[in-house]
């Protein structure tokens, strides 16, 4: 096929970049700085937000732009309508099917046994050469871990939690009794069932894109109702935690720790103090950064350039309903 020019709306993901020119070699592929692409402009026929916030200005820089497709899932930082607008087409890679939705999972129950077992303490003491033994951690075992969002990620996640002996309980926006039954947990209640979920659960664990309806879901009521011994798990997005609320929540010891991947700013600035506080694990959103999942992403992106070189319709185009022609 043509081999169409992909721009990365970004300097860094390079690895990202690398993964993609080895299934379009011939492919012109850069990735740019925004407010490069501002200032200067640049061409290319495919666009890849990466953490960007794509608005109408930044398409209008972009010379020959026809399709905006997230490497993974989340699109909630493209103006889908000032996309439509211009007669761009917008879509993503999802989960399910990739390889991304498991290898999320993998790392939520990571970084809750890491925090559980109080990872970061454990290297500080044999790093220092102190007695040997401590600290003390908490298993899995016999915990109430709670999903909040029951997608491609929190059903991965519940199917590799199981073997563990935990509890589960989870919310999504409508109740599913036959999905608890068939993942093994005690429930699955609407988003009206949260405050239950946070007050019951030794783990929360996020599993939910952010909309104007869950940004901020986790404030300062949420933190209070997970409570001195709980963990708060979130490989999902920064927006959905009151991240000011969740620092003195974690410093007064009103939670007992936290696993990010995620932050309200990405890069997360290297003074934050959630980078220094021993009850947190924190990485730089690489939850569903693995071999498994870069291959089925690539798959699922190559397969839509593909299809728009073709002029066939997308995969995943969430305003091919807005497009003309």
């Amino acid at each position: 096929m043509t081999s169409p020019s992909i721009l990365f709306a970004s300097a860094g993901f390079a690895a990202a970049r690398a993964h993609l020119h080895s299934a379009l070699p011939d492919a012109p592929i850069q990735g740019i700085d925004p407010n490069d692409i501002l200032e200067n402009g640049a061409a290319a026929d495919v666009l890849i937000p990466t953490m960007t916030r794509i608005d109408g200005a930044l398409m209008d820089a972009v010379r020959g732009l026809r399709l905006i497709i997230q490497f993974g899932s989340g699109l909630e930082g493209v103006d889908v309508e000032a996309a439509s607008a211009r007669g761009i087409a917008v879509a993503n890679v999802p989960t399910a099917g990739t390889g991304n939705a498991e290898s999320v999972a993998e790392w939520s129950v990571m970084a809750a046994i890491a925090v559980l077992r109080k990872l970061p303490l454990a290297f500080d003491e044999i790093r220092g050469g102190a007695s040997w033994g401590k600290p003390i951690g908490r298993s899995l075992l016999g915990k109430t871990a709670g999903l909040v969002g029951m997608g491609g990620i929190g059903e991965a996640l519940a199917t590799r939690l199981a073997p563990f002996g935990v509890r589960m309980i989870g919310v999504k926006r409508a109740p599913d009794p036959a999905l608890a039954t068939r993942l093994g947990m005690d429930r699955i209640d609407t988003m009206d069932g949260l405050p239950r979920l946070l007050d019951e659960a030794d783990i929360v664990f996020l599993c939910l894109p952010v909309t104007p309806e869950t940004r901020g879901l986790i404030d300062r009521t949420a933190l209070e109702l997970i409570g001195a011994e709980g963990v708060l798990i979130n490989p999902s997005r920064g927006g959905l935690v009151d991240e000011p609320a969740l620092i003195e929540a974690l410093v007064d010891g009103r939670i007992a720790g936290a696993g990010l991947d995620v932050f309200a700013s990405e890069p997360v600035d290297s003074a934050s103090p959630l980078l220094g506080l021993p009850n947190v694990v924190a990485t730089p959103h690489i939850a569903g950064v693995t071999d498994a999942s870069y291959d089925g992403i690539v798959a699922g992106l190559v397969e839509n350039v593909r299809r728009l070189i073709a002029g066939e319709p997308l995969l995943n185009c969430v305003n091919a309903d807005r497009l003309s022609g």
